[in-house]
């Protein structure tokens, strides 16, 4: 049974209840999003050869305190980084550090914002320097992944829409799901109902309303789907040592379809593209 709440009245934690949010809610996704999103457009000019991910995350958390946010991850159940930086074979979770960037390698970069209460939750994949045709591919592959994912976004839909779309397309690519970490409900809240698989059925899970909010975030790998987490308890890396990589929007449920929250001003979320003009 799936209970739906209008977070106005929900309590200040994740009951496993469905938050509705109201237009208010979503003005303040937009700013929070927003953020996260310049953040991330100002990074793809940091991100080079030589640059060691404890710098990109510096330059994060200075970003958040010169805008009045706060990056979620700081502290959050131990974790002492504000971004997550997820390099070649590390599927998310990766802890900056001060080791350099290589030339070839992928990065993920996951920032969230909280602004005004408002958790703005996204991620993008950055090339190292030159970058080969298999990385770049999976790039591509990952990020039509999870535009698929938010095309199936509409009222009435179920969850598992979502993850068949993503799943459909990126093995019909010859890559693999990863299914052990999925999307959330996302707002008030940085984890929240419900959960949003990246594999599935299109019947399968909660029905979607207008008003809900979470995350996409499909983990695409070049091998197989399987995955261990590293002595850390955070650094999740693929078993056969394949590439992986991940791109993640925040979306809202609309009456006709969804917003995406995280849209970069600059048209710098998208692989292998120049930025949009205008």
């Amino acid at each position: 049974m799936v209970n739906y709440i209008e977070a106005a009245t929900a309590p200040a934690k994740n009951t496993g209840a469905i938050r509705i949010y109201g237009e208010d809610a979503f003005a303040g996704m937009r700013k929070a999003c927003q953020l996260t999103a310049r953040c991330l457009d100002e990074l793809a000019a940091i991100v080079k050869p030589g640059v060691p991910t404890d710098v990109i995350d510096r330059f994060v958390f200075e970003f958040g305190m010169d805008h009045g946010a706060y990056p979620a991850t700081l502290n959050y159940r131990g974790y002492m980084k504000s971004s997550c930086t997820s390099i070649n074979h590390v599927v998310c979770h990766g802890i900056p550090n001060d080791k350099p960037l290589r030339e070839g390698d992928i990065v993920n970069i996951d920032v969230t914002y909280v602004l005004d209460g408002w958790h703005g939750d996204s991620s993008r994949m950055y090339p190292v320097g030159e970058i080969k045709r298999s990385a770049e591919r999976l790039l591509e592959v990952t990020y039509e992944s999870l535009m698929r994912g938010i095309a199936a976004v509409r009222p009435g839909a179920r969850t598992g829409a979502i993850g068949e779309a993503i799943q459909t397309y990126a093995e019909g690519e010859r890559c693999s799901v990863v299914r052990d970490f999925c999307g959330h409900g996302v707002g008030s809240l940085f984890h929240d109902s419900p959960n949003i698989l990246h594999y599935g059925r299109v019947n399968d899970g909660p029905e979607l309303r207008e008003g809900m909010i979470f995350t996409i975030e499909p983990m695409i790998n070049l091998g197989k789907p399987h995955v261990k987490v590293l002595g850390d308890g955070w650094t999740a890396v693929t078993r056969d040592r394949s590439l992986s990589a991940q791109y993640e929007h925040t979306v809202g449920v609309t009456a006709t379809g969804c917003e995406i929250f995280t849209l970069s001003p600059g048209g710098l979320d998208r692989p292998g593209l120049p930025p949009l003009q205008g």
